[in-house]
């Protein structure tokens, strides 16, 4: 009795601040839930810009200009993320690479052919945050491998740069980042990536433990995970350890398992660059990957990595996924992103859910919205 009373006057002395990366290593007797449904919009990989190859983005630049009458500058590249956001309580997304100016440590060999350094203008974290007023909550998952492009010290600014334009990071240690949404209710949110130097996405014991700590202090957490195997033929999801560059990049499925078994209710996905699969789990609800989303950069955008979606989950009183849709993107050049009037998003998410999951795999319907398979 001696031992518990410590612990519980130890827990209650943690200091808890509004709207930070917080948390607790104490369990609530009852995880709080949420007094009004929230909806959650979440894209993909997102990056306005890039000053760390001034060859490439001079070619960029000009192409933008001569071809589709658009200025590379982060306001510009970000205007059309506001309609495809709409009717969100938080926006969340992947920022694919560091944010900042000046001088920085080179990442990649000269010559190097599989290497790839992003940081944007210091003009990007203002431009992400006018995607929406400030009543709704924009989170920056930080968990990938382009966070320290910049090295070590362009991702503390970057995470400075996101905190002074009023925008929540995640992703940048195990700690829950606490949003409090503008009906008075939070959600937490925990990045993950497959990198030793980040929430480490393949230590799945640790991944339900961070989640479940999380969801014991908050109640209702969401899942960012950058992991997964790249490129056109990376869009199957299969429980198994995927590799890219002969590196380990995680096992998805089992990934979100354990993100579940510890309490999450909407994991979300991104990192193989393409569309996958969508599954529903009970009432709780995983995106394997949203492919990019606007991204500025040296890629190939040709099918299928030109396609991408905005995934919009509605998170209910009681913990579940009441309501999902799907807004179908493309990308015409880098930085030129577009609704698709096509709608190929819902037909490669539903599709990819059958052949993947075909007990708990998404159905997407001629409206973009997402339900359960129905057992034979």
């Amino acid at each position: 009795m001696q031992l518990r009373a410590i612990a519980t006057m130890l827990a209650l002395a943690i200091p808890v601040v509004g709207r930070a990366q917080v948390d607790s290593v104490s369990r609530a007797p009852t995880a709080p839930r949420l007094a009004h449904s929230a909806r959650i919009c979440a894209g993909g990989d997102v990056t306005l810009g890039t000053n760390l190859d001034p060859y490439w983005a001079r070619f960029a630049a000009d192409t933008l200009r001569r071809f589709y009458g658009r200025s590379p500058d982060p306001d510009s590249l970000v205007a059309p993320l506001g309609a495809l956001f709409s009717g969100a309580d938080v926006i969340l997304i992947n920022l694919e690479g560091a944010i900042g100016d000046g001088p920085a440590p080179r990442k990649c060999g000269p010559r190097s052919t599989n290497c790839f350094a992003f940081r944007q203008p210091a003009r990007a974290a203002a431009a992400l945050r006018s995607i929406a007023d400030s009543a709704v909550a924009i989170v920056a998952n930080v968990a990938n491998n382009h966070a320290r492009d910049a090295g070590n010290a362009g991702r503390d600014t970057t995470l400075a740069l996101l905190a002074a334009n009023d925008i929540e990071a995640t992703g940048a240690d195990t700690l829950a980042t606490a949003v409090a949404l503008a009906g008075g209710d939070t959600i937490a949110f925990l990045g993950f990536h497959t990198d030793t130097a980040s929430p480490d996405a393949r230590d799945l014991a640790a991944v339900r433990r961070h989640v479940a700590r999380a969801a014991a202090r908050w109640g209702t957490v969401v899942v960012t995970v950058h992991l997964g195997a790249e490129g056109p033929r990376a869009q199957r999801t299969r429980n198994a350890n995927e590799h890219f560059l002969k590196v380990n990049r995680g096992n998805p499925v089992a990934f979100a398992r354990a993100a579940l078994a510890g309490g999450a209710t909407l994991v979300v996905g991104h990192g193989p660059h393409v569309l996958r699969a969508a599954e529903w789990r009970g009432d709780r609800l995983v995106f394997y990957s949203l492919g990019n989303l606007l991204t500025y950069g040296p890629f190939k955008l040709h099918e299928p990595t030109n396609r991408g979606a905005v995934a919009c989950a509605t998170i209910d009183s009681a913990g579940s996924v009441s309501a999902a849709e799907l807004r179908a993107t493309r990308q015409l050049w880098a930085g030129v992103l577009e609704p698709d009037s096509t709608h190929r998003a819902w037909q490669l998410v539903d599709s990819l859910s059958a052949l993947d999951f075909p007990r708990t795999g998404a159905t997407v319907d001629s409206v973009g919205a997402l339900a359960k398979r129905k057992r034979p």
